[in-house]
């Protein structure tokens, strides 16, 4: 599978930059409106053949790609009378790279198999900058054969390509890994704040804490917006809401009670609640120093 042709479902800031990587290294696309027509329309203009629908787009490639914020819309896009599903064909290997619950994915792939068809789950790393450059790095797993089958088009997405195990093995491990980045990045940014409030300078409190074994690139993401008001972290409190939600809910399908996250959970559905579900996470230091002002 040298050029496959690719139908490619949520052209966000993420997907549209996959996109224009893909088209640049000769890839024919086929994309359809998700939520905006402007990443569409770009497409169009780079040479990408727009579907109608999902069961169109899915029926005229040979790998179809998802790129959307949550289970729930990944799902939209494949069941229905015009979902993938209806229009999938058998040897046709399908691929979310959303960050999506394991029961979710486990269960398309399932009926994605009873159309011949094979489902792969590979959430991504890194930025939609990476994703223009094909760096990003991708987090796959599921049927070997089919992983081997589009590897080629993956390592022109991704500087570091994982292969984890079974399907449902990378969503897994992306909800762990975000579950603890938010996790840090919240206590992180209230140890600013704490310090604020204590009249600690927080060039101070950093310079303490990254002298020892507590340094970690988290702590630097939040340290950039804290002190120097950069934001190199590019990632909503709102998808930080959603991810420790999900990891919580794939606790309890395993019947795995969370500990540790139900401090994030509700410092995040907090902010969200208050408005801030649009602001970046390192931002988080900004909404703790104000909401212990208050008090």
């Amino acid at each position: 599978m040298t050029h496959p042709k690719i139908g490619f479902i949520g052209l966000g800031l993420m997907g549209s930059a996959m996109v224009e990587c893909l088209q640049a290294n000769g890839y024919d696309v086929t994309v359809i409106v998700n939520r905006s027509r402007k990443s569409i329309d770009e497409a169009l203009a780079r040479g990408a053949t727009e579907a109608k629908t999902s069961a169109e787009l899915a029926a005229t490639s040979d790998i179809v790609m998802f790129c959307m914020d949550t289970s729930a819309s990944v799902e939209s896009r494949v069941y229905g009378d015009d979902g993938a599903l209806a229009g999938v064909k058998p040897g046709t290997v399908v691929i979310d790279f959303g960050t999506s619950l394991p029961g979710s994915t486990k269960k398309i792939g399932a009926d994605l198999a009873k159309k011949g068809a094979v489902y792969l789950d590979a959430p991504l790393g890194r930025t939609p900058s990476h994703a223009k450059e094909g760096k990003l790095n991708i987090m796959c797993s599921g049927d070997d054969t089919a992983y081997e089958k589009v590897k080629p088009v993956l390592d022109v997405l991704g500087e570091n390509v994982f292969h984890l195990g079974p399907l449902g093995t990378g969503h897994t491990i992306k909800l762990i890994n975000n579950f603890f980045a938010m996790t840090t990045a919240c206590a992180m940014s209230e140890a600013f704040a704490m310090a604020d409030s204590a009249g600690v300078p927080r060039e101070k409190l950093y310079q303490v804490m990254a002298a020892g074994p507590l340094h970690s690139g988290m702590m630097d993401f939040i340290k950039s917006y804290a002190m120097d008001h950069k934001v190199d972290l590019a990632f909503s409190m709102a998808n930080a809401k959603k991810d420790v939600g999900y990891y919580r809910a794939m606790a309890e399908e395993l019947g795995a009670r969370s500990r540790m996250s139900s401090a994030a959970t509700e410092t995040l559905e907090e902010a969200v609640g208050d408005g801030w579900g649009e602001r970046m996470v390192p931002e988080m230091v900004d909404f703790l120093a104000s909401a212990f002002a208050r008090k």
